[in-house]
């Protein structure tokens, strides 16, 4: 069973703007980043097509008014807000909502009860 939690993930003077990190969170590499004026965003790091642990190390940009994390192996595109992936839809990003409170970072996340 899956229970929601609210885990502290970084004060937020951590991330620096539109640049990736990476935060270890019960096991998992998850990729954070910071977008002035639209907020922080939580996606694996993992590149489901490049097979590598690499996406906080990705350019962030605006596809089509989608903003999105381009792999630095292959280059796909993925949204920060769906997980998508802009050239295979059938790919697809684990993604987390993201709470500030006090300048710090907290993912709602789903843990194992």
């Amino acid at each position: 069973m899956d229970v929601l939690e609210k885990i502290k993930v970084c004060d937020l003077s951590a991330l620096c703007a539109y640049e990736g990190r990476v935060a270890l969170v019960d096991g998992q590499q998850v990729a954070l980043f910071l977008i002035p004026n639209q907020g922080v965003f939580a996606v694996q790091n993992w590149d489901p097509i490049g097979k590598a642990f690499v996406l906080s190390r990705g350019i962030v940009g605006d596809v089509k008014g989608k903003l999105c994390v381009a792999s630095p192996l292959y280059k796909q595109h993925f949204c920060l807000r769906s997980g998508e992936c802009l050239e295979n839809s059938d790919v697809r990003l684990a993604h987390w909502p993201v709470l500030l409170e006090n300048d710090q970072v907290f993912l709602e996340w789903h843990a194992k009860a």
